[in-house]
């Protein structure tokens, strides 16, 4: 009788776990707070709601991983939130809680019925490895963009890295961020905001539905989510050789979502490039011990959603070039993974390519993002050759 493996948390692990939930935090946190501004809440009341999401994607990476053993992040929808930002004008608090509610009730749905587990599966590895690489493209391509704007940040971040890839491959991310930390403090570009922090409770606010708000921005919305968000999140656990029982995790985000709505829980979607920094090869050499990398980051988001506003004005005191730069790097092992993977099949390296290009482009068209239009010019693109060489 052998004994079971015992928990193993590593370094890497722990560092991957933070760097997704900073990255996730910094990236995005600021079109959140414009989301929650356009529809007419409070410094208070967004204070709180923050706190919330923190708290809900806890929940969901935590759980979730646990759950499936595999490394699976939970993420609020970026461009839902950017939709939103430029939807809210002129609607009520309870409108836009309307909409929450509406939007996630229809995610439910989509898992509970498994429409979208099935349209995932007629995607190839391929595309889905494509339409990751394209996602991840820019993050490299703005790693070393940075240059131009504070080469001594910058520049030692990617000689940090360089020469801990060398000697100390699996804490190359650790040694970036304490060398970009280090080099910030120096030049005094780590600024804290003058006000106070104050810890906000979440305020319960009663969703009011109409016609026009549900149709005009719920089912956009939705749309965005499922397209820019969820499907990326579903291709990049595929893309790394994972098999995701996508029903289950659409309808768990999607209920977590739908109960926490009337406190702000605007979104619960499965993550791509916050999620494919616990994946590389780096986090550990084994696909199946990563998880523990996302049920790491799970507990940063608890603390992060616990913190109120701390951890989130923490996270903004440090310049964009030192998170930009240390997103990039974390990712770019997964760049070149995927791009290996998406152009490794000769008979699909043409739509693979056209996927990537897509993706790539940033094209945003009716109000989807790339990611989708991606995916959906490979698939056509693979469909014609397939057919046509077969």
């Amino acid at each position: 009788m052998t004994r079971a493996e015992p928990p193993r948390f590593t370094l890497p692990m722990l560092v991957s776990g933070f760097v997704a939930v900073l990255v996730g935090y910094s990236s995005s946190g600021a079109i959140i707070y414009q989301m929650f501004q356009a529809a007419g809440a409070t410094p208070a009341q967004i204070g709180g709601w923050l706190s919330v999401l923190g708290i809900a994607q806890g929940i969901a990476s935590l759980g979730l991983s646990l759950r499936y053993r595999m490394p699976v992040l939970a993420a609020w929808s970026t461009p839902g939130a950017a939709l939103l930002a430029t939807s809210f004008h002129g609607i009520s608090l309870n409108e836009a809680a309307g909409v929450f509610v509406f939007a996630n009730l229809l995610i439910v749905l989509c898992g509970v019925t498994g429409l979208f587990a099935r349209l995932m599966n007629y995607i190839p590895a391929s595309l889905a490895a494509a339409m990751l690489a394209g996602i991840l493209l820019r993050f490299g391509l703005q790693t070393f963009a940075d240059l131009q704007s504070n080469f001594l940040l910058c520049g030692s971040m990617c000689l940090a890295w360089l020469l801990a890839r060398r000697w100390l491959a699996r804490y190359a991310i650790l040694v970036t961020l304490l060398v970009g930390v280090a080099v910030a403090l120096a030049q005094h570009a780590i600024h804290f905001p003058p006000q106070p922090i104050r810890l906000a409770m979440p305020e319960v606010v009663m969703p009011h539905f109409t016609l026009t708000t549900l149709l005009g921005i719920g089912v956009p919305y939705f749309l965005v989510t499922m397209a820019s968000q969820n499907a990326p999140g579903i291709a990049t656990l595929q893309a790394h050789g994972y098999r995701p029982p996508v029903s289950s995790l659409m309808s768990w985000t999607g209920l977590i979502a739908l109960l926490l709505s009337p406190l702000g829980g605007f979104s619960v979607c499965v993550a791509a490039i916050t999620a494919a920094i616990c994946m590389s090869d780096e986090v550990d050499p084994n696909p199946q011990q990563r998880w523990r990398a996302a049920a790491l980051a799970g507990i940063f988001y608890l603390l992060a959603g616990a913190s109120g506003a701390l951890i989130a004005v923490l996270f903004s005191a440090l310049p964009v070039v030192l998170i930009e730069a240390l997103a990039g790097l974390a990712l770019l092992a997964t760049l070149g993974g995927s791009l290996h993977r998406a152009l490794d099949l000769p008979a699909e390296r043409d739509s693979a390519l056209i996927t990537f290009l897509i993706t790539a482009s940033g094209v945003s068209l009716l109000g989807i993002g790339p990611a989708f239009w991606g995916l959906a010019g490979g698939v056509i693109a693979h469909l014609l050759l397939v057919r046509k060489s077969g």
